[in-house]
């Protein structure tokens, strides 16, 4: 087995190689197919995962706060259709007390749709792996709640640090004799805060999706990749749909739906492409299943 050191000087050395392998090996195994598999059950699963999310943090949290807080963070996943799916959630909020139990029950196993997607997709991505271990269903089935429970505790964090920072633009802060005010610094500082979250969150999901044991450095770097292709794209898309794109035109009230599937198609295809990078990564120098080698070796 190669030791970590060795890989990175392959990849370091060859790094065309190693995209054209990543390239290749995401299109051999029907990627694309994959990405839109995830991103239907993503679309299914979002408006109930988050409402169940702020359902609870209600009982504890106004709100109005929360909801801001969470348009910010829609905006890192979908920034031209944040207010609408906001706007969703809110209607969604004040009739919760008409949902119910049932109802709420319901609305978990609609959350959970995505989850079990992206699980399939996956072993497809890490083939190797799959070959080798088997994950017992109960695991299966926990994991989609137990990442709900935590983007819950991410949000409330989010929410209490949020709060705190808006409160302090009028109180300038005196560090070292030097007055500091936060006013300016709030959005910027509420931004990083978003980036590094979703490096933690696409970094655990490529720990705990993928069947066996994957080491942190190399779900670290599907998570910094994914990260920054996401930041990238998220950009470059919300400059289109704001300035050159007819979606509106030609889908009309459908506009919502075909942008906010658009956007999670890119999502899922980024993530996936994360997930491709980790699986070639830690296959350089070892023998396939297939028999075949890895085509990144040293010397």
């Amino acid at each position: 087995m190669l030791r970590p050191t060795s890989r990175s000087q392959i990849v370091l050395r060859h790094p065309f190689r190693f995209l054209w392998r990543v390239l290749s090996t995401f299109r051999a195994n029907q990627g694309f197919l994959l990405a839109g598999a995830v991103a239907f059950n993503t679309l299914l699963s979002l408006v109930p995962m988050v409402a169940v999310i702020l359902v609870a943090l209600s009982q504890f949290i106004d709100q109005g706060a929360l909801l801001q807080i969470t348009r910010n963070l829609m905006e890192l996943f979908s920034p031209n259709e944040a207010d609408a799916l906001t706007q969703q959630i809110a209607v969604f909020l004040d009739k919760r007390n008409v949902i119910g139990a049932v109802g709420i029950l319901v609305l978990l196993t609609f959350s959970s749709f995505a989850f079990t997607a992206l699980e399939n997709a996956m072993s497809v991505i890490f083939f190797h792996r799959v070959a080798v271990h088997r994950r017992m269903f109960l695991v299966s089935a926990i994991i989609p709640y137990l990442y709900i429970l935590l983007l819950a505790v991410g949000l409330f964090v989010v929410s209490v640090v949020s709060s705190v920072l808006v409160a302090l633009p009028d109180r300038p802060l005196d560090i070292v004799g030097i007055h500091w005010s936060l006013g300016g610094a709030t959005t910027l500082f509420l931004y990083l805060i978003g980036v590094a979250g979703e490096v933690l969150l696409l970094t655990s999901l490529y720990l705990v999706m993928p069947v066996g044991r994957i080491a942190l450095r190399h779900a670290l770097i599907g998570g910094v990749t994914a990260t920054l292709l996401w930041e990238i794209t998220r950009h470059i898309m919300a400059w289109y749909f704001s300035t050159l794109s007819y979606v509106n035109v030609v889908y009309g009230s459908f506009t919502t739906v075909i942008v906010i599937l658009l956007s999670l198609e890119a999502g899922a295809i980024i993530l996936l492409l994360g997930a491709q990078v980790i699986a070639v990564y830690e296959r350089i120098g070892t023998t396939h299943e297939d028999g075949g080698r890895a085509r990144l070796r040293p010397g």
